[in-house]
Parts: C-alpha cells; structure tokens; sequence
C-alpha cells in the first residue's frame, strides 16, 4: 500500500508537470540545410536500460559519432509517461556529446501525446535542441490512411487539433507518426523526416537502434 501510494504522488507530479512544461513548447519552423544530426533509443536488459545516440552529417546521413551510456530502471513504464523512465539515461548519455546537435530525432512522441508532452517535446525542451517524435505506432489521435507512396501523409487530429502527421517513409510499407517536440513544426518534422529515411524508419532512429540493440547484449 506505500508503494502504491507512493507511485500515484510520482505519476500525479509528473503529470502537471507535463501539463506545465507542454505550455513551453514552441511549434515554428525549421530550416536547416547541413550541421548534425541526433538518433535516440533507448533498450531494456534486466534492470538495465541503455542508451544509444548516434550523430550523423546532415545532408549526407554519415555517420559522424555514437555515444552510449546505461543506467538502472527506477521509474515504471506507464503509458503517456515514458520520458520519465527513459529521460535520466538520455540526459546521461547526451552529456557526452562534444558536436553541436542541430535536431533530435527520438523513437516516441512529441505533442501527439495527451498532455502534449512526450518524450521528443521533454528531450528538446531540456536541452534546448529541436526535435522530432517519430513513433511506429499511434498514442492518440485519429488519422485518415495516407496514401501507399512513399511521401503521403495524413494529419494525425486529436481534440480536434492537428497534433502530428502518419507518414508514409517507403512505398506500400506501414506509416510512421511523425509529431514535432520542441522547435520545429509539424510540416518542418514531415520534411526531415521523409529526407533521412531510407527505409521506414528515419536513419537517425533505424541505426540508433541497432546500435543499442547490440550494446545491451554486450554489458
């Protein structure tokens, strides 16, 4: 029962502080024609939880660098709450950057979220970096099929706000939610998004994750 009671003071703290920091939040465009790039993800292995970033050249999609980090499990997962389980090990594994980051790609949300504060919107919120949520599948919202071409999109409504945009990366191939986290607009988002994704996932996100996929297994 003190557990309990204890993780409902934890969830109820983290949600008006989304509430709060969702105010924050700046939704404007982004141009950017070269500097580096961020992919973010992060795996579990036991009580662990790993992080890797990868840093790629921007128009080019090189490689530029890959940090990586872990850290134990202390929040729970709970649903429209996982910045706040994975954020520590992020913000760990960031504090080894040396490039200049000029946009964040995160395997999660960024408005398209209930209290319009996922991952993505707290990731560029803490660190002052744009950044973009690019989710496999939907928290919320209501979306018409966009069309089976790779580049069509349909906007991502929730509370009857566009919050995001399901966007279809590679021909015939399962659409992506794509939704702005801090900095950056939904249709800046699309556009880069569509410019680093070779397959259905953005590159940053698609090799972060195998990044981390095999240091989880090496610890």
């Amino acid at each position: 029962m003190i557990f309990a009671n204890s993780l409902q003071k934890k969830i109820e703290k983290a949600r008006l502080l989304q509430s709060k920091l969702a105010e924050k939040i700046k939704i404007r465009p982004l141009r950017l024609d070269k500097g580096i790039i961020a992919g973010i993800d992060v795996s579990y292995r036991n009580e662990f939880m790993f992080c890797a970033i990868v840093l790629l050249n921007f128009p080019s999609l090189r490689i530029a660098d890959i940090y990586s980090d872990k850290k134990k499990v202390d929040f729970p997962y709970i649903p429209g709450f996982l910045s706040f389980r994975e954020l520590p090990v992020i913000l760990k594994t960031f504090k080894q950057v040396k490039e200049k980051v000029s946009l964040i790609f995160c395997d999660g949300q960024g408005i398209a979220h209930p209290r319009g504060f996922g991952l993505a919107s707290h990731i560029g919120s803490v660190l002052n970096i744009p950044s973009i949520g690019c989710a496999k599948s939907r928290l919320i919202g209501t979306y018409k099929e966009p069309g089976i071409k790779k580049g069509s999109y349909s906007d991502l409504i929730y509370n009857e706000k566009i919050v995001g945009a399901v966007v279809r990366t590679r021909d015939n191939c399962q659409p992506i939610f794509v939704s702005p986290g801090n900095c950056i607009d939904i249709e800046s988002s699309v556009k880069y998004v569509l410019m680093t994704s070779r397959f259905r996932i953005p590159e940053p996100t698609r090799l972060a994750h195998i990044y981390v996929t095999r240091l989880k297994f090496q610890k």
